[in-house]
């Protein structure tokens, strides 16, 4: 949660810098959190096999 929850926070300085024309800072922003929303959708989903799958008793 700790990945999807520093995302979040990136996505809402991506829209205030936006908003403010801060186009350098938004456009960073904006790649740190959907880096960090694609390593939580991939660990989320690793997570999910193995416990579908491995971890099934």
């Amino acid at each position: 949660m700790t990945l999807l929850k520093w995302a979040l926070i990136f996505l809402v300085v991506l829209i205030i810098a936006g908003l403010l024309g801060f186009t350098g800072i938004s456009a960073a922003s904006a790649d740190i959190a959907r880096f960090l929303f694609y390593v939580f959708v991939v660990i989320f989903l690793v997570l999910l096999i193995l416990g579908l799958t491995i971890f099934r008793a």
